[in-house]
């Protein structure tokens, strides 16, 4: 029988498995204790838990002492919104591919958790965890729960076609809990005649179990912890955030083998960054309790509000679900949260505009959540009709949502504020992960009577983040106190067709900004000053002409100044006439006719618009790569053997090595596994496709070592012992000897010009509004403004990120060399950088003879890995729209600028800047790319 490689079937889940570094460490760890105790029925639990704390007790982030049970059980301590239930999945497809076990008992510790698990553990879930385990494709494992255990599944151990089957048992707590009200036994130890005996004794007699703990720390109570003890699991894996006790006095756990705690979370990103917001200038000494309580509520409110907009505006730039986000406020006990509630939503707060949005939920006395509390939670995230919910005391495990942003805590200590059972709940990221907006990624605090407090709180050891950002609410602070709104503004083709249209009686037109006039002598054409839209079926046939030209129009023609080609206006006005109801019945005597619309709109279309071609390129497949056979250089090469003492101590402080000595040996057939091993823990390195060369390479470093040492245990001593050094040197020259097959890239160009669509601002009221060549009063709060005044941009309002953008825009509307300026909203542009990641870049400039993209970076930014790596994308999209379309349609041709900061000056000109800062397309990248002369083929590069 072929032995299994471990470390190999641990890189096949995580790649599988897409696992987080975390969870591949725990899996790790994993896969180094059953190397160390071979878990079975009979294991000597003293003798095991010796050798796992000795092993262990070098691992600085873990707390290892004694399994705590009467079988090997150890837990993994892993954050909030990490994800703990793929961590399991995992464990379960290790234990299973290795040959170690096909029955499991999953444990939930409330109804809520246990629903979860199983629609996790569902092949139809979004979420499924073995998605991607090939051992589990054709025959998914089969879960047996608490309404399907009697059918007696779990016993047969085949699915429907009769095929054997991974075992997963889903439980709640309470179906096996021996403590059952009136003395009864659970149904499960009940006897079931097709088995002669109870289900729960069938499991307890099986020689595979494997126990599964979610919220492991719901489970050291005596009655849980005897019914657990009853399974006689050969082996218990406990997943928690928080492994200690519950109750009055929590204890550690003692038996904690790994720790990913939420400081490392936030840090690494993968859950909100916690903020903590106070009033700016606010001294809370200065008010009695119950107006403090009020002032914190009106400013959660107004983060709350801020936060609604934030959310609002990603989505609909980025074409993301919009997330309906609430506020949770915490109160002390439930006469102090139904008073908060009767305020909130009375006229005192708000003038009552919260009335119906308010939802208070109380723990059980015992402070736990009930299955009912947990589940109207959980729905929040679903109806979106809720703004605020009132809490009584800390929130428990069984809710996770993902539209939580503000916690306003009343009358709580700093201590309580930074626990994970208050900020866990709302970690969770809407989107999966960061957006690099900071309202949708951050999670706020408000907390006026603590603030500087849990400032310093979070700096302790201790303390659950280190380093807490700070949110100032307040005229003067980075929020406002003016409710903000979404302002959507649409191209000025859009604008024009809306300014033309007719004022109903009693009503407005559709949008109260008036585009500023043009500039005829750059060639902006003006509408005609007669043409009005009169009546509402006309203002019907101009929507719909908009909609043709930009969904239709622009994939059959070969250039956006085709529009105003007689035949093409033409087919606009069949296509209308086609869709709508008879001409006769739309346009009354004495109403402009259809051609005039059609003829007015698709010229403002010319005149208005970039022509920014719907140009994608894509990989058709993975780039593939490998490494070359190649002699390495040895001639230095002279490690000495360790001794048995050195040897133990270098392996146990490598956190990942499962070799423990000479003793385990006998388990490595190949001395080159030492080398391949080790190999194998670099990232660019598939052991299934690079497996001949690795071994290779490393038995020409064994045959080097041979001919230097005749004694076994000597030779085994130096492979064993500097297989790290040996790796990370072999791996060095490896990537010399790297080659790059041909990817094959699909360059489209699905349209010649781009709807230039709508873009979606956050505004803070009438303050925050300027002309274009004033600056704010404060730089550092220019993101908060919506400029305005502009006569060539495509779009009548701007936001910026800079003021060097601001002084940009000022010097595209005053040269005469530009015709059309815009700031390209997101999704504009299909570009991504070499890592994968979206890239809009600042602006987008027609010329009279050219097209440019402009980046503008602070001058110290310019060299940045990640700004040239976008630049270098940029470029290439330039040249291959130029190339691709720009020949072949008669249309100017594009270039990319990456400009600094310190150049973009009042006497700054267009010309100068190209000349100085244009980026051209790399050189070599351009000798790996074929271009073809026809749209839609492959690239080679």
């Amino acid at each position: 029988m072929t032995e299994i490689n471990k470390d190999r079937v641990v890189a096949q889940i995580s790649q599988r498995l897409s696992l987080r570094n975390p969870q591949t460490e725990a899996l790790r760890r994993l896969d180094t204790i059953v190397g160390l105790i071979d878990p079975k029925k009979g294991t000597d639990v003293e003798a095991a838990r010796e050798q796992v704390r000795q092993v262990f007790s070098e691992i600085t982030d873990a707390d290892f002492a004694d399994f705590e049970r009467d079988f090997p059980s150890v837990c993994f301590s892993v954050a909030t919104g990490v994800g703990k239930t793929r961590l399991m999945g995992a464990f379960i497809s290790y234990l299973h591919m290795i040959g170690k076990s096909r029955n499991f008992f999953v444990l939930a510790p409330n109804l809520t958790i246990y629903e979860k698990l199983l629609f996790d553990f569902d092949p139809r879930s979004p979420k499924y965890v073995f998605k991607g385990i090939e051992a589990f494709a054709h025959t998914p494992p089969l879960i047996v729960n608490a309404e399907n255990y009697e059918e007696g599944r779990g016993v047969r151990g085949n699915d429907l076609f009769g095929r054997e089957s991974v075992i997963i048992n889903i439980f709640n707590i309470s179906k096996i809990n021996s403590e059952v009200r009136g003395g009864a036994a659970p149904r499960i130890k009940r006897l079931q005649e097709y088995i002669g005996d109870s289900y729960f004794s069938y499991l307890s007699e099986l020689e595979d179990l494997v126990l599964l703990m979610d919220e492991a720390h719901r489970y050291r109570g005596s009655a849980g912890f005897k019914a657990i003890a009853e399974l006689q699991p050969i082996m218990g894996l406990e997943v928690t955030a928080t492994p200690k006790t519950t109750g009055s006095k929590p204890q550690p756990f003692r038996n904690v083998v790994y720790r990913y705690d939420l400081p490392d979370a936030m840090e690494d990103g993968y859950v909100k960054e916690p903020a903590i917001g106070t009033r700016a200038n606010f001294n809370p000494k200065s008010v009695d309790a119950d107006a403090l309580e009020r002032i914190m509520l009106e400013d959660g409110v107004n983060y709350h509000e801020h936060v609604k907009v934030a959310l609002e505006t990603y989505a609909k730039n980025y074409d993301k679900p919009i997330v309906r986000p609430f506020m949770l406020v915490v109160t002390k006990d439930t006469t102090h949260a139904s008073e908060v509630k009767q305020f909130v939503e009375s006229g005192e707060f708000f003038g009552g505009r919260y009335k119906g949005r308010v939802i208070e939920i109380h723990s059980k006395t015992s402070g736990e959540e009930s299955d009912e509390n947990a589940q109207r939670l959980l729905n929040i995230e679903k109806s979106g009709d809720t703004d605020i919910v009132i809490h009584v005391n800390k929130l428990k495990e069984g809710w996770d949502v993902t539209n939580l942003f503000t916690i306003v805590p009343l009358r709580a200590s700093a201590s309580d504020i930074l626990t994970e059972q208050t900020l866990g709940r709302g970690l969770r990221l809407p989107y999966g992960k960061r957006t690099g907006v900071a309202e949708v990624d951050q999670l706020t605090v408000i907390a006026h009577d603590r603030f500087n407090e849990l400032i310093e709180l979070a700096k302790t050891e201790n303390g659950v983040t280190k380093k807490l950002k700070q949110v100032f609410i307040g005229e003067d602070g980075d929020v406002t106190a003016t409710k903000p709104e979404v302002v959507t503004t649409p191209n000025v083709v859009q604008h024009l067709v809306q300014s033309m249209m007719p004022k109903e009686e009693g009503g407005e037109k559709s949008t109260t900004y008036k585009i500023p006039e043009p500039s005829n002598s750059v060639g902006i054409a003006e509408a005609p000053a007669s043409f009005v839209l009169q009546t509402a079926q006309e203002v019907e046939v101009a929507e719909k002409t908009l909609q043709i030209v930009v969904q239709q129009t622009a994939k059959q023609v070969a250039s956006l100044a085709d529009l105003n080609k007689p035949e093409v206006q033409a087919a606009i006005v069949q296509a209308i006439q086609t869709e709508q109801r008879p001409q006769a019945e739309i346009f009354p005597v004495g109403t402009p006719k259809i051609e005039e619309i059609v003829k007015t709109i698709c010229s403002q279309f010319v005149e208005r618009i970039i022509a920014i071609p719907a140009l994608t390129i894509t990989p058709t497949q993975n780039v593939s790569f490998g490494f070359r056979s190649f002699e390495l250089d040895l001639k230095q090469w002279n490690h000495q053997p360790l001794s048995r003492e050195l040897l133990i101590q270098v392996l146990r402080t490598e956190k990942t090595q499962s070799i423990a000595g000479d003793a385990h040996d006998e388990q490595q057939e190949r001395l080159e596994n030492y080398i391949v091993a080790k190999l194998m823990d670099f990232p660019e390195i598939d052991y299934d496709s690079h497996a001949e060369v690795l071994y290779e390479l490393a038995g020409q470093v064994v045959v080097h070592y041979q001919a230097k040492y005749d004694k076994p245990e000597e030779l085994r001593s130096v492979l064993q012992g500097h297989s790290r050094q040996m790796a990370e040197a072999i791996f060095a020259d490896m990537k010399k000897n790297m080659w790059r097959g041909k990817t094959n890239y699909r360059v489209t160009v699905s349209a010649a010009f781009q709807d230039l669509r709508p873009q979606t601002f956050e505004n803070a009221g009438s303050q925050y509004s300027l002309d274009f060549r004033q600056a704010p009063p404060k730089l550092n709060e220019i993101k908060r403004y919506i400029f305005s005044g502009f006569s060539k941009s495509c779009y009548p309002l701007a936001k910026f990120d800079s003021d060097t953008e601001r002084k940009l825009s000022e010097i595209l509307e005053k040269e005469s060399g530009v015709k059309l300026w815009m700031k390209p909203g997101p999704n504009q542009f299909k570009l991504y950088d070499s890592d994968g990641s979206p890239y809009q870049p600042d602006f987008v400039v027609e010329m009279q003879d050219r097209i440019l993209i402009i980046e503008t970076k602070r001058a110290d930014e310019i060299n940045d890995a990640a700004v040239l790596r976008k630049a270098e994308t940029a470029a290439l999209w330039a040249h291959i729209a130029t190339e691709f379309h720009a020949k072949k349609t008669g249309g100017k041709p594009w270039s990319y600028l990456l400009v600094p900061h310190t150049d973009v000056v009042s006497n700054s000109t267009l010309a100068g800047l190209s000349a100085k800062y244009t980026r051209q397309a790399d050189t070599e990248l351009l000798t790996r790319y074929e271009l073809s002369n026809e749209l839609g083929v492959a690239l080679q590069a």
